[in-house]
């Protein structure tokens, strides 16, 4: 038997669509804003301030510190993404099933 075919226009229009979109992003969004404010936080505050030169344990710095959990930060918001897309699979999957 042969599949439907669906334009992408008719899947984008349907509710299951547009509920994932619209969870996609309400994570997406906010996790996006918070990595690049925390991103671009340490070359402006290295830049235009001296708070991050004062030193944190022995001789290194706070800008040490924040870069090193810059790493720490980045890895964190990959697994909290890749706890949330199975989410996202599962909604795709019923998207697809109601294709067929």
């Amino acid at each position: 038997m042969k599949a439907k075919a669906w334009s992408y226009a008719s899947i984008a229009r349907s509710t299951s669509f547009q509920r994932l979109m619209a969870r996609k992003k309400r994570f997406l969004l906010p996790m996006s804003v918070f990595f690049f404010a925390y991103y671009f936080a340490l070359p402006i505050l290295t830049s235009y301030t001296i708070i991050l030169n004062t030193p944190a344990i022995g001789p290194i710095s706070w800008a040490w510190v924040f870069a090193f959990s810059q790493f720490i930060m980045t890895w964190a918001l990959c697994m909290i993404y890749s706890s949330k897309s199975k989410a996202y699979d599962a909604m795709i999957e019923d998207i697809r099933k109601e294709l067929n």
